[in-house]
């Protein structure tokens, strides 16, 4: 079987790339931890990954594979990790969402480095499209860049199982966080 190739979303892959995010991130716990509500997670999630999706698209890296299917939202160093997602999400979350999601991202950026590296912010496969090694595939345009550049790349997981995972990939733990949500900072040495 011959693995599709490679793109770089552009915002036409905008609808495409949230849904397959919000299918492959219904039980992660950070996802769940900001979005517990069943009911309400479909909504919240969308408009998390589609504040992402927007923040990134312009850099030009995000990475996909099978139409969005499988896809690596990467942040480029420049500082660009600085600032609040809150305005993006004040008009679409009540209070203690918001709350949530600024107090995770709060904690999360203070625990990461302070020099350049590019950061992996998001990475996932729809449910239909897992175990075909897509994911890996989305996650190596990325790392391809940051070695371009001679930068590191970081990560952060919240699911331990992804750890060993992402260790047969070549990222070391740096670091870990324990509240809100038991995470692991990963770093891949520049190549």
């Amino acid at each position: 079987m011959t693995t599709p190739e490679i793109t770089i979303a552009t915002p036409a892959d905008r609808d495409a790339v949230v849904g397959s995010l919000v299918a492959a991130f219904v039980k992660d716990p950070v996802l769940r931890h900001l979005f517990p509500d069943e009911e309400t997670y479909p909504r919240y999630a969308a408009v998390f990954f589609g504040h992402l999706f927007d923040k990134r698209v312009r850099h030009s890296s995000i990475w996909t594979i099978g139409g969005g299917a499988s896809v690596a939202i990467w942040e480029p160093p420049a500082g660009s990790l600085t600032g609040s997602p809150e305005g993006g999400f004040a008009a679409h979350y009540p209070a203690d969402v918001l709350a949530r999601v600024q107090g995770y991202d709060d904690t999360v950026h203070a625990a990461l480095p302070t020099y350049p590296f590019w950061y992996l912010g998001v990475l996932g496969t729809h449910p239909d499209s897992a175990g075909r090694g897509w994911g890996r595939a989305v996650m190596r345009a990325g790392l391809a860049r940051a070695a371009a550049d001679g930068l590191p790349a970081i990560l952060e997981t919240s699911k331990p199982g992804n750890v060993e995972l992402y260790r047969r990939a070549g990222w070391q733990v740096v670091g870990t966080l324990s509240e809100p949500v038991p995470t692991w900072i990963m770093q891949q040495p520049p190549r």
